[in-house]
Parts: structure tokens; C-alpha cells; sequence
């Protein structure tokens, strides 16, 4: 998931070593501890009983407050941007809170030594499989892309593998996923990951078979991975991860969310309704490499890409080349190349812009031909 993707901007020593571990006093007793878990789950069932029930009214909330309380008219331009926005908005950063408390949670189950074990000795192939698996569930992102890379290689996990693990963790992401189920139905979603594993799985193993380890800096190689001791956390410090997640996480992409639904308001109440058919329309031919390039120099993350690959596809735009622009957006964004420029020679980083890219662009083609 990515860095802005996920938030989850951790320094090197954090990314490779960074381990849950218990902070609950010795001298707390069973019955203590049973009480704090019982208090927590109570907590919990009550903040989901009203997270249901705000987020079913959402539709209703966001007539009222821009047709009646704003009184703007239903069939103006601002009328529809306002309400896309009003509505929009608190929909998408409620699914965001409820996704990354979860995942958060998910999440204190894996560490970076934890994962550089279960792929360190894996074959390509199976090992392809495993790190894009992987690499949706795990607490890593964008920035996150060096020090993973370092561990990784020093950990014996084949070239390709990382590559695998690296694609797969920012462009497939449990975010995007819960986001774009809400917004468009399970069928886009389960889409969205079928072609991200995909891309990730093939691009991985692509750049195995190229044998282009001479093309890591030197250094890299010359550095070892540390090891520290993990603990397993209880249950109500599992619980308190998830929340600490959501304070850190959602309070750093908040302003990129509202930022993109904005723009999507934007695109959703002014954007003439075949302006997007002409450009991004499955008929011409050029729009999916267009959509890749235009995707490449902008730094987003997924749930604030969404709204505007939503404000795309009401407006005329082709699946396929709208999933292009996203995939481009959140896998071959020119910050993240910068990042990874310090791990990877050019010639290196080419071949893996090279071969997501292609890999993108048959995604595109293909679902505009079969959408």
C-alpha cells in the first residue's frame, strides 16, 4: 500500500527492523486484561452500530445539505459538483477509517523479518507468487522502497521476488480495494486485483529471467540486513495498533483525499458528458498510452486517485483506460523512481518502468476490448 499510499512513511532502520512488541505492564493481571479487551470490543461494536448508520444516510445528508440547506438547483453544474462532494467525501474517509483500522490490526501479524523469511529461498515463480501476495497485506509503501530493497537482497530473496513484492505492495492495496468496492461494486474490485497481482506476478518474474543484478549498485549488496527479537502483542495492544493506524495514517492522506475528490467534483459537474468519451474512450487507440504517460509525473495515492477515476467513468471514459491512468499513478510514479534511484541504476530502473509499463498497457487494451 502504498506511501502516501498508506501513509506509513518509515525511516530505514523502522522499515527493516520494526516489530510489534508488548508495552502491557507485568503487573497487570488476567482479569485486568480481560476487563481492557472487554471495554475495547464493547467500544468497537458501538463505533460500528453508528458507522452503519451515518454511512447509510450519507445519500440523504448530502441532498439536503446542498439542494435544501445551500439551496442550490439539482440540475446546475455547481448544484452536481457540491452534492458529488458532500456525499463523496465523508464515504470515502469513512471507508478509509474502517479499512486501515482493519488492515491495521492485520497488519501486526507481519514484520519486515518476518516477511524476508517466508520469501528468503523461495523459487521464482512460486516465490513471484507469494511476495505480489504479500505485498497487499504488508506494512510497507513507496517509501519504504529502499530499505525493503536492501533487506530483501541481503536476506537471499531472488531479484525478481523483490521486484514482485515492490510492484504489488503501493499498486495493490487494501484501500483501493475496499474503495473501489464501495464505489463501483465487487466485479471492478476483484479486477483491480486480479490485474494488479497479475502485472506484479509477470513483471517479477520477467525481471528475474533478465539476469540484472549487475545493475544494483554495488553497495547494496555489501550491507546486511539486522535482525531484532519479535514479541507477540495481546490481543487489546493488537486493537490499539489498529487505532494508532488510523490516527496516523488517515491523518496524513486526508488532504490528498479531499483533494481528489475535488478534482473529481470537478470533472463530475463541468466536464461535458462526451469530452471523456473522446479522450479517454476505448475507440482511439492512443488513449491508453496517453492515460500511462499522463499517470507517471503525478504522486497520488489510492484513495485520493479513486474519486477521479470514478468523476472518469461517469463521464464516458473506458474502464481500461481509466485502470491504466490509476495503475500508472499509484506504480510508476516519477517520486517513487527518485526513491528508488538510490538502491538501482538507471539502466535498472528503465527495465522495471519498461516492463510495469507494458504490463499496464496490455491491462488497458484488453479490458477495452472485452468491456
Amino acid at each position: 500500500m502504498s506511501a502516501v499510499e498508506s501513509g506509513c512513511c518509515a525511516g530505514p532502520a523502522e522499515a527493516l527492523n520494526a516489530v510489534p512488541t508488548s508495552s502491557m505492564p507485568a503487573s497487570v493481571t488476567p482479569a485486568q486484561r480481560d476487563w481492557s479487551l472487554y471495554r475495547w470490543l464493547a467500544a468497537l461494536a458501538a463505533s460500528l452500530v453508528a458507522w452503519f448508520v451515518v454511512y447509510h444516510y450519507l445519500p440523504v445528508f448530502a441532498a439536503w445539505f446542498t439542494y435544501d440547506l445551500l439551496g442550490l438547483d439539482p440540475a446546475s453544474r455547481l448544484g452536481s459538483s457540491v452534492a458529488f462532494f458532500v456525499y463523496d467525501a465523508p464515504k470515502v474517509l469513512m471507508l478509509l477509517v474502517l479499512v486501515v483500522y482493519v488492515v491495521g490490526i492485520i497488519r501486526t501479524f507481519f514484520s519486515p523479518a518476518t516477511t524476508r523469511r517466508m520469501l528468503a529461498g523461495r523459487r521464482e515463480s512460486a516465490g513471484n507468487v507469494m511476495a505480489a501476495s504479500l505485498g497487499i497485506v504488508t506494512p510497507f509503501c513507496s517509501c519504504s522502497a529502499v530499505p525493503l530493497f536492501i533487506g530483501f537482497v541481503t536476506a537471499g530473496v531472488p531479484l525478481g521476488v523483490t521486484f514482485s513484492f515492490l510492484i504489488a505492495a503501493p499498486m495493490v492495496n487494501e484501500i483501493a480495494l475496499v474503495l473501489l468496492y464501495g464505489l463501483f461494486g465487487w466485479e471492478v474490485a476483484l479486477l483491480y486485483l486480479t490485474m494488479g497481482l497479475l502485472i506484479a506476478i509477470v513483471a517479477g518474474w520477467v525481471i528475474g529471467r533478465l539476469k540484472v543484478e549487475r545493475l544494483v549498485e554495488p553497495w547494496v549488496y555489501e550491507t546486511m540486513a539486522g535482525e531484532v527479537a519479535e514479541e507477540r502483542p495481546l490481543f487489546t495492544e493488537r486493537l490499539r495498533t489498529g487505532l494508532d493506524a488510523v490516527r496516523e495514517i488517515v491523518g496524513k492522506v486526508w488532504p490528498y483525499v479531499l483533494a481528489g475528490i475535488a478534482v473529481g467534483a470537478v470533472i463530475h459537474g463541468y466536464v461535458p458528458e462526451n469530452f471523456m468519451a473522446s479522450v479517454m474512450g476505448g475507440g482511439a487507440w492512443w488513449s491508453v498510452p496517453l492515460a500511462v504517460l499522463a499517470g507517471v509525473p503525478m504522486y497520488s495515492n489510492a484513495a485520493g486517485i479513486i474519486p477521479i477515476v470514478q468523476a472518469l467513468l461517469e463521464k464516458g471514459a473506458a474502464l481500461g483506460t481509466v485502470l491504466a491512468f490509476m495503475m500508472a499513478v499509484i506504480a510508476l510514479s516519477f517520486p517513487e523512481m527518485v526513491i528508488l534511484r538510490r538502491v538501482l541504476t538507471p539502466k535498472l530502473i528503465a527495465v522495471f518502468v519498461g516492463v510495469v509499463a507494458t504490463g499496464i498497457l496490455i491491462v488497458g487494451y484488453v479490458f477495452n476490448l472485452v468491456v
